[in-house]
C-alpha cells in the first residue's frame, strides 16, 4: 500500500479534520477524548468519545483537550493526534508523513510551539502551521494573492478568527475567544437563569444548531429542551423559542461583532475600499448559526456571504496549501533563520 506523504490538519476545538493530498477530506470527527482515570488508557476517541460526554461512571473521564483554539492537555492531543495520523494513514512504523497544521491567528511562540511538538511526536517528519485566515480564505475560493483587500471571519469552536487579507498575507486580524463553545455556555446560563432548568453541554449545542438565532427569524421555531428541575431535582421538558435562543446569545454575538469592527477600524484606507465593495466572507462551523450573515451586516453595513461548505473550509485551504508545500517549507527555513539572527 502506498501512503501519501502531505497529510494536513485543521486541529480544532471541536473537531479534527484531516486531509491527505490526492484524496480529499478523509476523516472529520470531535475533538473528544475518554480515558480511564485508573489506568491512563484512552478508551475512545472521536465521535465514540462525544457520545460519552456527562454520561460516564467515576473512572472514565471524557475530555476535550482544546480549549478556546489552543491545547490545554498537551499529552491527550498528543495520543489524540496519534490515533487521527493512525486511521487515515495506516500503522507503519516508516511512514512519517509532512504535515500541515492550522492554528488561530493571534495564538502565541509558546502555543505554536506545543502544537508542533504534538505533531512531531504524533508521527510527523516536518511539521508547518497555517494561520486559520489564511486557509480558510483559500478554502473558500478566496484569491488572496492579488493587492486587492478580502476580509474573512472563520468562527470554529473555541476561537473567531477576523482578518483582511492582502498580498497573501494578513494586514489587521483579530482573534478572540468567543465561538461556538462560548454559545454553547451561553444556553446554559440562560437556561438556569431563566427557566430554573440545568442542562449540559451537549442539550446546549443542540438547542443551538436546532433553533439558534442570531438575527431575529419572521417566525418563531421551537424545540423540547430536557434537563434537571433546580428546584425540584427532578427531569423536566420545556418548549424553549428561537426567539429565547437569540437572548441568550446576545453576549457572544455582541463580542464577535465589536472585534469585526475593531479589525475594520484597524485597515488602512485603501483595503478599507476593497472591503466594502468585496464584503465579508463567513466560514467555519458557527458559520451555520441561523442570521449570522444578517447580525453582522447589521453592525457594520458590508455585504455578508457564508461560504460553501463553512465547516471544511480550513481544511480545504490547508489540503490546497499542500499543493506548495515546498514553498512552505522554504519559508519556514527562512523564517527560523530569522528568529536567530
Amino acid at each position: 500500500m502506498r501512503f501519501s506523504e502531505e497529510v494536513g490538519i485543521d486541529l480544532g476545538t471541536a473537531n479534527v479534520i484531516v486531509y491527505i493530498k490526492g484524496k480529499g477530506i478523509v476523516l472529520q470527527e470531535p475533538s473528544v477524548v475518554a480515558v480511564d482515570d485508573e489506568t491512563d488508557e484512552i478508551l475512545a476517541v472521536g465521535e465514540e468519545a462525544k457520545e460519552m460526554l456527562g454520561r460516564t461512571p467515576a473512572n472514565i473521564v471524557a475530555v476535550r483537550p482544546l480549549r478556546d483554539g489552543v491545547i490545554s492537555d498537551y499529552d491527550i492531543t498528543e495520543r489524540m493526534l496519534k490515533h487521527f495520523i493512525k486511521k487515515t494513514c495506516g500503522n507503519s512504523k516508516f511512514f512519517r508523513p509532512r504535515i500541515m497544521v492550522c492554528v488561530p491567528s493571534g495564538v502565541t511562540e509558546v502555543e505554536k510551539r506545543a502544537v508542533r511538538e504534538a505533531a512531531t511526536q504524533a508521527g510527523g517528519k516536518s511539521v508547518y502551521l497555517m494561520e486559520e485566515p489564511i486557509a480558510a480564505a483559500i478554502g473558500a475560493g478566496m484569491d488572496i494573492s492579488g493587492s486587492e483587500g478580502k476580509m474573512i471571519m472563520d468562527m470554529g469552536g473555541g476561537t473567531t478568527d477576523i482578518a483582511v487579507i492582502s498580498l497573501g498575507g494578513i494586514v489587521s486580524s483579530a482573534s478572540v475567544k468567543t465561538a461556538g463553545d462560548k454559545f454553547d455556555e451561553a444556553i446554559v446560563k440562560y437556561m438556569r437563569k431563566k427557566h430554573k432548568l440545568y442542562i449540559g453541554e451537549r442539550t446546549a449545542e443542540d438547542l443551538k444548531k436546532g433553533i439558534g438565532a442570531a438575527a431575529k427569524r419572521q417566525e418563531d421555531v421551537s424545540q423540547i429542551c430536557s434537563g434537571r428541575d433546580l428546584v425540584t431535582g427532578l427531569p423536566r421538558d420545556i418548549e424553549v423559542t428561537s426567539s429565547e435562543m437569540l437572548e441568550a446569545l446576545e453576549e457572544p454575538l455582541q463580542i464577535i461583532c465589536d472585534a469585526v469592527h475593531q479589525v475594520l477600524e484597524k485597515t488602512p484606507p485603501e483595503l478599507s475600499a476593497d472591503i466594502s465593495a468585496s464584503g465579508l466572507t463567513i466560514t467555519g462551523g458557527c458559520g451555520l448559526l441561523w442570521g449570522i450573515d444578517e447580525r453582522v451586516k447589521q453592525r457594520t453595513g458590508l455585504e455578508v456571504r457564508i461560504a460553501p461548505d463553512p465547516l471544511n473550509c480550513v481544511a480545504k485551504g490547508t489540503g490546497m496549501a499542500l499543493d506548495d508545500i515546498d514553498l512552505v517549507e522554504k519559508a519556514e527555513i527562512n523564517r527560523r533563520k530569522r528568529t536567530f539572527i
